[in-house]
């Protein structure tokens, strides 16, 4: 579609505008509209220059605003579909263990929206997309610096308990969700019995590791890379889901991402990196974590196999629920990470046989961790 007589934003009213940024409720956009314009003289604000930045999963959605020092983030959290508490709360706990995370500037907290200082215009998902080797190894390794420094802030109390009624939930996703409404599927007796088997190994083994902070989508398209060179502290994004638990999850997370996949052997060196530097601070004093990096990586792969089976039951739901067909594109980079999984473990054998009956495949030996 030609764009030849696109009225370029500065030219726009603020009105204008904001009403070009697309709202289902027209009382809405004009309320985001009065509280731009009333926040605007503080913080030295453009309102006629907000256009969209980005929207995730959640009907939260975000739009930058040019200011007199820079630009700033906007956040449209309808309080009736989003919580902006936990946001607001877990940006300052970032803030004050060392972490790069937004600043709350202002927030309206009945109407939900939000003012926040700018972490940059690139993921590091973008990045890496053209990154040589040296590079990619880099920022990963900067992923893990920002890691530890959140586990390292971390405290019981503070954050809801990532606990066995929550692992439970989330994996029942995957045969409510994806088998059930995606694939039109009726588990027999035998076939429930044996995910059931599956999921309460998963949830013992899952609930003994060491509990600490846990970000829960800690990965490449939620980390930020400066537009300052000299700071070499990624940004992080999308925390307001924080729990208190397994500290296995970010790294799995971070290592076997949702939307892109890394060499086995790429995996295998940033986690050995992050094992070294958690051992160090005493993190790995769990059964033999400590002197065995192979007890350990088991543990990150069965924690990595409950995040990927809630997972697609998520981007099933966003599709079916929430009209959100894109994020099942990248279902079969899970049905992958599971499948290698469960092949490597005896224990998990019932899940690779039921995976083969609901995808209609035939027994593989392996699975190459290839770029996808």
């Amino acid at each position: 579609m030609s764009t030849s007589h696109t009225t370029p934003a500065s030219a726009l009213s603020p009105q204008a505008a904001v009403a070009a940024l697309g709202w289902s409720e027209a009382a809405r956009g004009q309320a985001f509209t009065d509280w731009l314009l009333a926040i605007a003289p503080t913080h030295g604000l453009n309102p006629a220059s907000v256009r969209v930045a980005s929207a995730d999963a959640s009907f939260r959605r975000y739009f930058r605003v040019d200011g007199a020092q820079g630009t700033f983030i906007l956040m449209d959290a309808p309080p009736d579909k989003e919580n902006a508490q936990p946001f607001v709360t877990i940006a300052k706990l970032m803030t004050d263990a060392g972490l790069l995370a937004p600043q709350v500037l202002a927030w309206d907290q009945p109407q939900g929206f939000m003012l926040l200082d700018d972490l940059g215009t690139q993921t590091m998902m973008q990045v890496l997309a053209d990154a040589e080797l040296p590079q990619r190894q880099a920022l990963f390794e900067q992923a893990v610096d920002a890691l530890l420094l959140w586990q390292q802030a971390s405290k019981p109390g503070v954050l809801p308990a990532y606990d066995e009624a929550l692992l439970r939930r989330e994996l029942q996703l995957f045969p409510d969700w994806y088998v059930a409404q995606y694939k039109q599927l009726v588990l027999d007796d035998k076939q429930q019995q044996s995910l059931q088997t599956v999921f309460d190994r998963l949830v013992a083994h899952n609930l003994a590791a060491p509990q600490v902070f846990v970000h829960r989508d800690f990965m490449p398209r939620n980390l930020m890379v400066s537009d300052n060179s000299a700071e070499h502290r990624l940004g992080v994004l999308d925390f307001q889901d924080a729990v208190h638990g397994p500290i296995t999850y970010d790294i799995a997370s971070l290592m076997r991402d949702a939307f892109a996949s890394w060499d086995e052997d790429f995996c295998l060196d940033i986690t050995v990196r992050y094992w070294e530097k958690a051992r160090a601070l005493g993190f790995m004093n769990h059964e033999d974590w400590h002197s065995d990096f192979g007890a350990f990586y088991r543990a990150v792969e069965w924690m990595g196999l409950q995040r990927h089976l809630k997972v697609a039951g998520i981007f099933a739901r966003l599709t079916l629920r929430d009209g959100k067909p894109k994020y099942l594109a990248d279902t079969p980079r899970f049905i992958g990470y599971m499948r290698a999984t469960a092949s490597r473990y005896r224990e998990l054998t019932p899940l690779l046989r039921l995976l083969d009956q609901i995808e209609g495949e035939q027994a593989v030996s392996g699975y190459a961790f290839g770029r996808v």
